[in-house]
């Protein structure tokens, strides 16, 4: 089972930018890419742990603004030799408003 949140306006996200929400213990970085399609990982970057919101996105990417390792905000995946992941969840936007899912699991545990 999913819990929905709704975070905010579609247009409120900046293009090729981000915005960071609170729910619970976890902080979330959900991103505008250029061609409007919206990811969230968990804003911690796989290596050291750098806020990925404050990154350069790139196409379907970010690059970490510590290290400039490049993650695919697709599935939160380090790219090239880098090794590690940031945890990825579901957006949707219905009505021009961003809605982020978390599982109810986790989110009963914060």
């Amino acid at each position: 089972m999913t819990a929905w949140y709704d975070i905010c306006a579609f247009d409120d996200l900046p293009k090729l930018g981000a915005r960071t929400v609170r729910i619970g213990a976890r902080e979330i970085a959900v991103f505008r890419t250029a061609d409007d399609a919206v990811f969230a990982l968990e804003n911690k970057c796989p290596h050291k742990g750098g806020p990925l919101s404050e990154g350069i996105v790139h196409g379907r990417k970010v690059a970490c603004p510590l290290h400039n390792w490049v993650i695919d905000l697709e599935n939160g995946k380090a790219t090239g030799a880098d090794e590690g992941c940031a945890e990825e969840f579901p957006v949707v936007i219905e009505a021009d408003r961003v809605r982020l899912g978390l599982p109810r699991k986790a989110v009963a545990a914060e």
